[in-house]
């Protein structure tokens, strides 16, 4: 046993024997420009959202996979008795519900308030879109320090076709984008605020303390991540994905923060110290939050399923056979949610006219038709249409590749820290869709690559803009900025864009001859 002493003195702050060199982390700062910035930037994108609406209706009813997920929120505004309960879904007529509840839940919402009508299934669709613009700009800001980055992130957003029609629809997908982009925005903010607990440990003598580094303490950004990876994985299983591609990611950003201090075990101490809490916040809280989201399922007595082992349905050959009933019969409706699931291949012969693989949405070159009038009238003419696409503006979505790789150099040969979380955030939207290629896919699956796509051109736009290379035209006696000219040239670009494309974003009645003019690519058909 070793003397008292002995102990105490290793427990002492050991005084720094080498200087690492290590200037403080940017604090970060939020200006008078930021916040009139901001309010602009809800303004438009709250405008842009609600405008006309519940215009785009099959006479008064739902359009699209709004049949589906409407009708069921709608249910559960009809059978709710208990306000924390609420509700279940039914909807018989489209056979069993596939997705987690909380999207209807939410939904429900604002049927609740505004009734069985376009507003009421679209109005919470409408504000979560206006949101993710935000949280898109609130993240370029963050990663950036830079209130002009910022701007650029949210004219993008602002002026992406795939954000603003997914908001003003009754669908499932743009919860999804807006919980995961809250996710990504507090594992940023969590890093953050560990850099500056580091710094503040070095420069306080605590980081050598033990050869395993110093403990964080609790983490609430971590957390509230984890809260939002829940909420995110409580609209569709797709969640998963976050949660692993971001569980790697925040430990691993803890290994490398202990390894830049030069503690004497970081991989130990990440594992030590770090991986048990990130898994409580990224996994546990996340699962627990998914179960919580089911709590009608098992208060309602007439739920599907619900007593599939009372009535032999669910038989003992399965594992989960010998659980409580209710627990059992909860994995039997989710064994048969994935059987649904997984049936639904190429392969076996499943196909739709809008179906696209995720290779096709590096360039968005197979959009969706969510709302088709055909023979109005208009201008004296009986061929005029109404359409309206889930549909990726060229100027951004033909970007998505050539900055994605340009991400990748940024990060690894210039050790660009701040284009890190946004392909992670970018490659846990694609990658398991290529790995699942074979499933019957949509090209809304590909809204939330679109935020982190928009967070990294606004910062290569930063690095544009800081080039002082200039240029001169004739007739002008001041040089021009090469760099500021290019980037006001490109989201001038991006803006006339958005008005040509507009037609098909709001379903603007227009002739046929117009309709054509649009539509460059065959495959946008």
């Amino acid at each position: 046993m070793k003397p008292v002493a002995h102990i105490v003195e290793e427990t002492k702050p050991r005084v720094r024997t080498e200087t690492l060199n290590i200037p403080e982390p940017t604090r970060f700062q939020w200006t008078g420009t930021d916040t009139v910035q901001m309010i602009v930037i809800m303004v438009l994108a709250f405008v842009s959202r609600f405008i006309k609406l519940g215009d785009a209706t099959d006479n008064g009813t739902p359009v699209f996979d709004e049949k589906h997920y409407v009708p069921q929120a709608w249910d559960i505004v009809t059978s709710t008795d208990n306000p924390v309960t609420g509700g279940i879904e039914s909807n018989p007529a489209y056979g069993l519900v596939v997705h987690p509840p909380l999207a209807k839940q939410l939904l429900a919402m604002g049927e609740m308030v505004f009734g069985y009508s376009p507003l009421g299934w679209r109005v919470m669709t409408a504000l979560f879109s206006t949101i993710t613009v935000l949280l898109i700009v609130a993240i370029a800001r963050r990663l950036s320090h830079s209130p002009a980055v910022a701007a650029f992130a949210g004219i993008l957003a602002l002026s992406d076709g795939v954000i603003l029609v997914a908001g003003r629809f009754g669908m499932l997908d743009i919860f999804l984008t807006g919980f995961v982009v809250a996710a990504t925005y507090c594992f940023i903010r969590d890093h953050q605020q560990m850099r500056q607990r580091m710094y503040r440990a070095y420069i306080d003598g605590h980081v050598y303390v033990s050869k395993y580094g110093p403990r964080f303490g609790f983490r609430w950004w971590r957390f509230s991540a984890g809260v939002f990876l829940g909420l995110a994985l409580s609209v569709k299983w797709s969640g998963l994905y976050y949660m692993a591609f971001y569980g790697v990611m925040t430990v691993l950003l803890d290994y490398l923060l202990r390894r830049q201090y030069k503690v004497a075990k970081p991989l130990l101490g990440t594992l030590l110290r770090d991986s048990l809490p990130a898994f409580a916040s990224v996994v546990i809280l996340p699962v627990a939050l998914y179960a919580w989201s089911w709590r009608a399922w098992f208060a309602g007595e007439t739920s599907v399923y619900r007593h599939a082992k009372e009535n032999g349905t669910l038989t003992d050959e399965k594992w989960y056979y010998n659980l409580p009933d209710s627990v059992a019969n909860w994995f039997y409706y989710h064994d048969s949610v994935l059987k649904f699931h997984a049936s639904l291949t190429s392969s076996s012969g499943h196909s739709h006219p809008w179906d696209s693989k995720p290779w096709s949405w590096l360039v968005a070159s197979r959009p969706v038709l969510y709302y088709s009038q055909t023979g109005e009238s208009c201008e004296g003419m009986d061929n005029c249409r109404r359409m309206i696409y889930l549909f990726g503006a060229p100027a951004i979505w033909w970007l998505t590749v050539p900055v994605v790789l340009w991400a990748l150099w940024r990060l690894i040969i210039h050790k660009d820290r701040r284009f890190f979380v946004p392909l992670v955030g970018f490659a846990a939207s694609f990658v398991p869709w290529l790995i699942a290629y074979d499933r019957q896919m949509y090209f809304f699956y590909a809204i939330p690559l679109v935020p982190f796509t928009i967070v990294m051109l606004a910062l290569t736009l930063g690095l544009i803009a800081n080039s002082q290379a200039t240029f001169r035209i004739p007739g002008i006696k001041e040089p021009l900025t090469l760099g500021k000219s290019i980037v006001i040239g490109y989201l001038a670009l991006v803006i006339i864009g958005f008005f040509y494309f507009s037609p098909i974003y709001y379903g603007t009645l227009m002739t046929e001859e117009h309709y054509n003019s649009i539509m460059w690519l065959r495959s946008w058909r």
